[in-house]
């Protein structure tokens, strides 16, 4: 598949597969998207690759935290705290279109809910990628990191794997750490499936 295919035909894939990606699958894609340019080669990309049962712990520990009202604590802010033109339209449509091809409507919460709460179980992909990057650096590091992101999709793309990039799993990003055993030394930029 040549690159421009690749970037074109690349989308967030929300229903996956039962079946196994192996460990050498998931090395070839991120030994090929760590080729992605950083500045002065600091690659900050550090990478944590989860199974089915660590998915489910940190699932079922994320939602134990948000059925308790525990309010999300990111490392870091992704959207604006008040929402403007054209963003706002553009985010009111992409909301409307996914929850009208899951069939869920406007006054469906519990349905809403549920369909939220896949996130947090990588939508039933059978791994997970949670990418971390060292807390002391600053937003050029964060750029370099949105470039190796995106190679890691097209990577998975280019040995015919789907993926979707997740901000909700940085949401509670001391219930990752905890249970992988992290330390807060490192910030939870956000997930992956696979």
């Amino acid at each position: 598949m040549d690159v421009l295919t690749a970037i074109r035909q690349r989308q967030s894939t929300r229903a996956f597969l039962d079946k196994p990606v192996t460990h050498e699958m998931v090395t070839h894609i991120l030994d090929d998207a760590r080729f992605a340019p950083s500045g002065v080669n600091t690659q900050p990309w550090q990478v944590v690759v989860v199974g089915r049962d660590t998915i489910q712990t940190l699932g079922d520990a994320i939602i134990a935290q948000r059925d308790t009202g525990v309010e999300p604590n990111a490392d870091y802010s992704y959207y604006p705290t008040e929402w403007i033109e054209p963003y706002k339209g553009r985010r009111l449509r992409s909301g409307l279109a996914m929850y009208k091809a899951l069939d869920i409507g406007r006054d469906e919460p519990e349905k809403r809910k549920a369909a939220w709460y896949r996130n947090y179980y990588f939508f039933g992909a059978p791994i997970g990628l949670l990418f971390f990057i060292d807390a002391r650096l600053n937003q050029g590091s964060w750029l370099d990191y949105g470039m190796f992101l995106e190679n890691v999709m097209l990577a998975a793309l280019g040995h015919g794997l789907s993926t979707c990039p997740q901000a909700a799993m940085a949401e509670y990003p001391d219930i990752v750490r905890d249970r992988l055993g992290m330390g807060r030394d490192r910030s939870l930029i956000c997930g992956m499936a696979l």
